[in-house]
């Protein structure tokens, strides 16, 4: 649920109004209103340019850290010096990987001629004998070179040769001699073996320099969010009485209306509260117990609903744990993932736990909704030899006679349920903001789908005959057409209402059937890891007769195990994806949720997250 809020404006003497922002800020209950005056402040401009360093920088020295940064925090280093500091070992160590390559090329290339003395040639050189270096395609190679000019092979590769000449002065081929390093491939393969102890060096020193001034430059980040927020909240203060007292709206929980109002009271400033109304853009903070609590992740994934909306999380919640416990499908997979969440509970950081609490709970829905789709690891419950009184909770086969799979069926029930309360959420809603009769097209809607829904429930299974149920059909359409096309909008003509009826009735027609026919991926994505869980079974065992007794149980046990974890992998993330999509598609789109509201954020002093 949403919590409460209330407005609060105060104005405070323009002297007193530094030392009054830090005592709110230490307060941390309220939420500054941020209003535009303009173009950025260059001051928080830079600010929010520094930010974007300091958390880019972070990421990058943590994983240079190898994530065991040092916890000590250096109060004499500047945050300006730890900047420079970094980027010069970067430079460093990108400037001496571009020269790697180059010199790997040069080492290639005088490989190709072996490891000779320059001063050597240049001495030839200077007593009249030039020596050139030459390669060309072998069909454009003259034998006759090797006595005009002295011509030497030293290497064939590929059709081309590679190949040297010692003449009185210089000659002209024909062909481009060379131009190979100045250095002689010993002398190259020296400066590459010091070049990579430089960036092993190098390497090591900024990996140092990440461990121990981590902690320092996250402080400095710590204290840069809070001049952050401090400039923001001066910047959406409006100065009156010609910059005597300055104003500042604000937002507070009602759980803290009287904490708040201690503290201004004996401030000595002067203030208002009331009430959010309903155009209020107040921001949204959810209140819920702890099962729905975990998934208030997801809600804020899609966005905050708005203060005159109702919070989806709690019909979220069950939804989304059997949505996903459909899709997984399988009872032993749940008890891998509650295996798999206390123990990483042990492992991970604090901040992460939370998430745990949540793969714990959809494994236990998991391995519930597996128990009752009757699949263990693959194996199908029904066919073993368990007592009858557990397989009449298992809903499998078809349904009678018929060819209808019951798992379809229900997949398809589940998603006609979920649209159904998604338009009982979207008329009720409709009504608490814009009044009952705004919302009679709504409401019109709703009692036509769920009442012919639960008419035709009634009279499929006897429960009515067919003559209250034709007369029940036509009292229930007949009421709803008076909403959906003649009141949807009291304000309009009557015909322009009708026309506007019979396109919501296409959209209705059209989107409603193809939203419900959606939920059959919850029956086939279970089918699926289900058959395929089935398959590995079988090949572990088909080699495990295969193999013999000794090696047969080991390649049995390791496709086992090897197939079992890649189908729980795969099927936890189709479980995830299509269960977040049948809410934030056909659940929130019928249900009229917007998700637009602005998340409570007090202004407070920032602190660190301890892991």
């Amino acid at each position: 649920m949403i919590t409460k809020m209330k407005k609060l404006t105060f104005l405070v003497y323009h002297k007193e109004y530094e030392a009054f922002l830090e005592r709110i800020r230490e307060l941390g209950v309220v939420h500054i209103v941020e209003k535009q005056w303009g173009e950025m402040d260059d001051g928080l401009q830079q600010f929010m340019q520094k930010r974007s360093l300091y958390k880019n920088m972070l990421q990058a020295m943590y994983n240079l850290a190898e994530k065991q940064p040092e916890e000590t925090v250096y109060a004499g280093q500047s945050a300006d010096g730890l900047v420079q500091k970094y980027d010069d070992l970067q430079l460093q160590l990108q400037d001496l990987n571009q020269k790697l390559p180059q010199l790997n090329k040069d080492i290639a290339q005088m490989e190709v001629w072996g490891d000779f003395d320059w001063d050597s040639v240049n001495k030839l050189k200077e007593a009249g004998w030039h020596i050139q270096f030459y390669m060309c395609h072998e069909r454009d190679y003259n034998e006759a070179w090797t006595e005009e000019y002295n011509a030497i092979p030293v290497q064939e590769r590929g059709g081309y040769i590679n190949f040297v000449t010692v003449t009185p002065g210089a000659v002209e081929l024909g062909l481009e001699p060379l131009r190979l390093p100045a250095l002689s491939l010993s002398e190259l393969m020296a400066r590459k073996t010091e070049m990579e102890a430089q960036i092993v060096a190098t390497q090591d020193a900024l990996s140092a320099f990440c461990k121990a001034n981590y902690r320092t430059l996250e402080q400095y980040s710590i204290q840069l969010e809070g001049d952050i927020d401090l400039l923001k909240v001066k910047l959406n203060s409006e100065e009156k009485a010609e910059g005597a007292v300055v104003l500042l709206e604000g937002w507070i929980p009602v759980d803290n209306e009287t904490e708040v109002k201690d503290f201004l009271d004996n401030s000595g400033v002067y203030y208002e509260i009331r009430n959010a109304r309903k155009e209020d853009n107040a921001p949204i903070k959810l209140r819920n117990n702890a099962f729905t609590r975990m998934y208030e992740v997801l809600t804020k994934m899609y966005g905050m609903p708005d203060y005159a909306e109702f919070d989806p999380t709690p019909i979220l919640a069950p939804f989304f744990s059997l949505f996903f416990a459909f899709c997984m499908g399988d009872a032993g997979y749940g008890l891998v993932l509650i295996a798999l969440g206390f123990f990483l509970k042990k492992k991970l950081s604090k901040s992460l736990r939370g998430m745990m609490n949540l793969v714990i709970t959809l494994g236990i829905f998991t391995a519930v909704i597996g128990a009752v789709l009757g699949t263990f690891f693959g194996v199908s419950l029904f066919d073993l030899e368990i007592p009858a009184d557990l397989k009449q909770f298992m809903i499998v086969g078809k349904v009678g006679d018929t060819s209808y799979d019951k798992q379809m069926l229900l997949a398809l029930l589940i998603g006609v349920v979920h649209i159904c309360i998604a338009m009982t959420v979207k008329a009720v809603g409709q009504t608490v903001r814009f009044g009952f009769k705004e919302s009679l097209s709504a409401w019109g809607w709703l009692l036509l789908v769920v009442g012919f829904v639960c008419t035709g429930g009634l009279s499929f299974f006897k429960v009515i005959s067919e003559d209250v149920s034709t007369w029940a059909f036509i009292v229930i359409g007949g009421i709803s057409a008076i909403g959906i096309y003649l009141l949807n909008n009291i304000h309009r003509n009557v015909f322009v209402n009708v026309g506007a009826g019979l396109w919501d009735t296409y959209n209705m027609a059209t989107g409603l059937m193809g939203d419900i026919l959606s939920y059959i991926r919850l029956y086939a994505l279970g089918l699926a890891g289900g058959m395929l869980g089935g398959v590995f079974n079988q090949l572990a065992f088909m080699v495990n007769d295969a193999a013999g007794p000794a090696l047969g149980w080991l390649f049995c046990g390791l496709i086992l195990v090897f197939g079992h974890t890649l189908n729980i992998a795969m099927s936890c993330l189709s479980a995830f994806v299509h269960p977040l999509r049948l809410t934030f598609v056909e659940y929130f789109k019928n249900s009229g949720y917007e998700g637009k509201g602005e998340t409570y954020k007090p202004f407070t002093v920032v602190k660190k997250q301890i892991n």
